[in-house]
């Protein structure tokens, strides 16, 4: 029997719960109940939220008219929500990942399989390294991702969504991830290409920030969809500099070309790039996300910096134009309208990729 416990309570891990909670109810080779670990809060009425959402069913702050399933128990205490599970979804903020591996370093099962819903790397003088890879190698488990055009609020409405499952060499564990989360609204398919399809769910937030800059300056559709066309170029050039495994065929998944296309359209990185770019560079990010995100965080500037630091060690930031500018005006460098004086090198792509 596998038992599943989802790592995150924010809005897209609620909505996994959601959907994992209402398939385990149903497959007789899983068990009913979902552990759902929360970060305690207490909320504006002074109760907790973890209490809330077990008297409730319902995320009353990061997922607010939404029932998740009788199902889901909540529970604020990390190493007891995974005990029994040997099945773990890591849904939360990637730059707290690593805090909680160290919290759950011999605390999982031996058999326990990971699965990471999580768009973001850790950047070490090697290079990056993907969440996934982190979790295999601080918790020892076996760890697939899944990335896809998901915007949580339009799945937890049981909107029609697709998603992709990336995994290495382990299809009967990608199997079991792909039957947990498919539902009739919720198509799930798989790819042996972990690195893929977890660099397609970085990458395209830094790609969305940029499309929030054109927003924000009313440059019109048309622009926009010239940003898009260069990010998806330079995410592409990107993941395969460094993992020349990753195939071609990932970005024409949903986690790859329609993921950009739905996060440059109405995530939360659009959002409030196209307001830091309305107020011309004068918010900071910090500002704007703690206005308008009701405590969710952002991951696009983040990664910017991220993707830069590597960058800028390998002495690449004039190959990656797009990547490079996002950066350079998220921390105020260039005004919000540098974004479009980018351009493009394909030569210097094409020679690089060919001689790695």
């Amino acid at each position: 029997m596998y038992k599943v416990t989802v790592i995150g309570s924010g809005n897209w891990g609620s909505v996994a719960a959601k959907l994992i909670a209402s398939n385990t109810i149903k497959l007789p080779s899983f068990h009913d109940e979902v552990r759902m670990w929360v970060f305690e809060e207490k909320l504006p009425s002074g109760e907790k939220l973890t209490d809330v959402i077990n008297k409730t069913n319902e995320n009353v702050k990061y997922l607010p008219g939404v029932k998740l399933g009788k199902n889901v128990v909540a529970d604020p205490d990390l190493v007891n929500a995974v005990k029994d599970a040997n099945m773990l979804v890591f849904v939360t903020p990637h730059q707290f990942m690593e805090g909680i591996c160290k919290r759950l370093a011999g605390k999982i099962r031996a058999d326990a399989e990971g699965i990471s819903l999580i768009k973001g790397m850790e950047v070490k003088k090697e290079g990056p390294s993907m969440i996934s890879t982190l979790i295999t190698k601080q918790l020892g488990i076996n760890c697939s991702v899944l990335m896809g055009a998901n915007i949580a609020n339009e799945i937890a409405m049981e909107k029609f969504s697709e998603a992709t499952v990336g995994y290495n060499q382990n299809k009967s564990a990608a199997d079991r991830w792909v039957q947990l989360f498919c539902t009739p609204y919720f198509n799930v398919t798989s790819v042996e290409d972990v690195e893929g399809v977890e660099l397609c769910g970085t990458l395209k937030n830094v790609v969305a920030i940029a499309a929030g800059f054109v927003d924000g300056l009313e440059m019109g559709n048309n622009t926009k969809a010239a940003i898009m066309r260069i990010g998806l170029k330079e995410m592409m050039a990107f993941s395969k500099m460094w993992f020349p495994s990753v195939k071609d065929s990932t970005f024409f998944e949903s986690c790859g070309v329609a993921d950009l296309i739905t996060t440059c359209m109405g995530g939360r990185n659009r959002k409030v790039a196209d307001a830091y770019a309305r107020n011309g560079g004068k918010r900071s990010f910090e500002e704007l996300e703690a206005e308008m995100l009701q405590g969710q965080k952002l991951q696009g500037v983040l990664t910017a910096q991220e993707v830069h630091e590597v960058l800028s060690d390998r002495g690449w930031l004039h190959i990656f134009p797009l990547f490079s500018a996002v950066h350079a005006i998220s921390i105020g460098h260039l005004p919000p309208s540098a974004i479009v004086k980018i351009s493009e090198e394909k030569p210097r792509h094409v020679q690089l990729l060919s001689s790695l």
